[in-house]
């Protein structure tokens, strides 16, 4: 693990093996460590650098509402301390939403997007309010928030099938300070729609959707890249690939770096 200072804010992330870089993105609620399994199968071929998105993980908070675009030019601070001119971006969900930002700012940097379990779209009206009551829920009672919130990302009979996994998600989550939660859930309630994104730009895209998800609908989500060139993989489980999925992911992320 290493840091740098960001606004007088520690920034941690981890840089691993040679090639061609490789940012991993984390989610919501999650921290650098859901990447472990995959840095020790990716950086055989690639650099892969992973880092705690402001307020998660080790990665200190930053203000009370932590936009996409904050996040997006911490990462960038990031890469010009590791000497990266361009990589391949990998965002789980959040994680997707900071990597559509920094493609928008720097679209110079990105050899390649991957949006995972993620979407180009704003929030919704409903959403947003689903944000709000989220901030009163966490106020409240934090742990049965946290404890209640990873639980629904998984497909209903992987929470049976995966308890041991799912537990230790939770564990992770529930090292996210308080202000980092409700900064983060802030900043995505007013993140901007970047579906022009997926339009408008050369680098190759590919979006991973599961069919079960509980917080992407599977259908809606399909319309942002109609009549685009960004590639499709549905798994048919839930908003986990990461873990519900592992080895098909791993595949799946090995050939899309290979192409590129």
């Amino acid at each position: 693990m290493e840091t740098l200072l960001y606004k007088n804010t520690q920034i941690s992330y981890t840089d691993s093996g040679k090639g061609t870089a490789v940012v991993l993105l984390h989610g919501f609620l999650e921290n650098k460590t859901m990447w472990d399994h995959y840095v020790s199968q990716l950086s055989t071929k690639n650099r892969i650098i992973t880092i705690d998105l402001l307020g998660h993980g080790q990665t200190e908070s930053l203000g009370y509402v932590q936009t996409m675009e904050e996040n997006a030019d911490m990462v960038y601070d990031v890469l010009s301390k590791l000497r990266i001119r361009k990589a391949i971006f990998v965002g789980h969900s959040m994680g997707g939403y900071v990597a559509l930002a920094f493609a928008e700012l720097y679209p110079e940097k990105i050899k390649g997007l991957v949006l995972l379990n993620s979407t180009s779209k704003e929030d919704s009206a409903e959403r947003k309010k689903n944000r709000d009551r989220a901030i009163k829920a966490v106020k409240k009672d934090y742990e049965t928030f946290i404890r209640l919130s990873i639980s629904n990302l998984f497909s209903e009979e992987n929470r049976e099938k995966l308890i041991k996994e799912i537990e230790e998600v939770k564990i992770q989550a529930l090292k996210t300070p308080l202000q980092g939660i409700v900064a983060s859930l802030e900043g995505m309630k007013i993140r901007k729609d970047r579906e022009f994104l997926l339009h408008t730009t050369a680098f190759p895209k590919l979006l991973i959707l599961g069919e079960k998800d509980p917080v992407l609908n599977y259908e809606e989500n399909l319309e942002q890249i109609k009549g685009t060139d960004v590639e499709l993989v549905t798994f048919h489980d839930g908003h986990m690939s990461s873990i519900e999925n592992k080895t098909e992911l791993t595949t799946v992320l090995t050939d899309f770096f290979k192409r590129i």
